[in-house]
């Protein structure tokens, strides 16, 4: 995080980003960015053909089927989030918590945006009875509630939301007359994949559906913008999809070419990209099991991650030992963290929790370091929180949470 310590406790722009990879850029995705590097020419605005083609054939292969044509890439899921809430009118709804970027783009646009509590079992998607009585009492109160925003696979919470609570909350908002859009930036990161069903909300509600994917979750890494929104087919798919390339044109958020190249390669999954995927996600497991034991042992509280490379802790359990150190609220445990480990530790506020509650969110990928030969011999290796670097890093954590208990 950016800024000085009085800077960076509130304003957007020291806002958390994604949690990084811990992990350097793979030599083959480098070179086919590098390779493009010369290219001349721009790509349009909303991607060039290969680029969407990429797009639809990835998106293909986890059931949702469609043309290029329905297919629009930014550069990053910041300012494609913003086109799509520009290409809508009306209120927006989404879970608390949810991703840090997410209120920032309704409010910069002047769009009421509510928040609805989330069931026990995961983060990311709506309580399917909150979510009714939230949409009926902003209109009694003279609201318009148009929009959904959700995440299957969660940035903080690095839940996954069972197929039934899916289904019930995306059934509830159409029920309502809202469009939900999905954001599965996170569904490549799933730690289980044969042990996790991961149902996105365009495979029930395919016509009242848009999908989101920053490639950042799996595919590239933070230094390369590109995100993706696949629309519904049909008429008012299309004439979403056109009033959002409007906003993005307006805003000149185009993928550089050599982004495009290198987003067009990881989207066609070859072996070696799937590969890596797959090792990574595997790290983050042992990694993401580590950090919640640590949590767990110290007294507080976290549900077990099952994507990402996060997760969710709320250290309200330890509230009278924090109050000692003169921590009462999310903004100073993020401060207080933030100093103790040396790492960006947001707290719950910035993804729309309430300030009194004790959360933050912890990246497991800052446990493998910085040098690059210490990522690459964790992602390598059979016991990889047995790595000295990783052992310090883990061991750093458990000493800071264990003088709370």
């Amino acid at each position: 995080m950016a800024g000085t310590v009085a800077e960076g406790r509130g304003p957007v722009r020291y806002g958390p980003y994604a949690p990084e990879t811990g992990l350097p850029v793979p030599d083959e995705s480098a070179a086919v960015l590098a390779a493009a590097a010369a290219t001349a020419t721009g790509e349009p605005s909303g991607g060039g053909p290969a680029l969407r083609e990429a797009a639809r054939g990835y998106w293909a292969r986890r059931g949702l089927h469609g043309e290029p044509d329905g297919i629009v890439a930014a550069s990053g899921a910041q300012p494609l989030l913003f086109a799509l809430l520009g290409a809508f009118d009306g209120d927006v709804l989404m879970p608390r918590p949810c991703p840090a970027w997410w209120t920032p783009q309704a409010r910069l646009l002047g769009r009421p945006a509510y928040h609805v509590p989330t069931p026990a079992e995961c983060g990311g998607v709506p309580d399917p009875f909150a979510l009714l009585e939230t949409v009926r009492r902003v209109r009694s109160e003279g609201g318009r509630p148009r929009l959904l925003l959700l995440s299957v696979a969660d940035d903080p919470t690095g839940t996954v939301a069972p197929p039934e609570t899916v289904r019930e909350a995306c059934e509830a908002a159409v029920g309502e007359g809202l469009h939900i859009i999905s954001d599965e930036t996170w569904r490549d990161t799933v730690h289980e994949p044969r042990d996790t069903v991961l149902l996105s909300p365009a495979e029930m509600c395919p016509g009242d559906v848009t999908v989101i994917s920053d490639l950042v979750g799996a595919l590239t890494p933070a230094s390369w913008p590109v995100a993706v929104a696949r629309f519904p087919a049909g008429p008012a798919g299309a004439a979403r999809r056109a009033r959002t390339l409007d906003v993005l044109t307006a805003l000149g958020a185009v993928v550089p070419a050599p982004v495009a190249a290198a987003a067009a390669h990881v989207l066609g999954e070859p072996d070696a990209v799937a590969g890596r995927v797959r090792r990574a996600n595997a790290l983050y497991a042992r990694l993401g099991e580590a950090v919640h034991r640590t949590v767990l042992s110290a007294g507080a509280l976290a549900r077990p991650p099952q994507a990402g490379r996060h997760l969710y802790a709320d250290l309200g359990p330890l509230r009278a030992r924090l109050a000692d150190r003169g921590v009462g609220d999310s903004m100073e445990l993020e401060e207080y963290l933030g100093d103790r480990l040396g790492v960006s530790v947001p707290g719950g506020h910035r993804f729309g929790d309430e300030l009194g509650a004790l959360r933050v969110r912890l990246s497991t990928g800052s446990l493998l370091g910085s040098a690059g030969d210490g990522q690459l011999a964790a992602l390598h290796s059979e016991r990889p929180l047995e790595l000295p670097h990783v052992k310090a890093a883990s061991r750093r954590l458990g000493r800071v949470l264990e003088e709370l208990r």
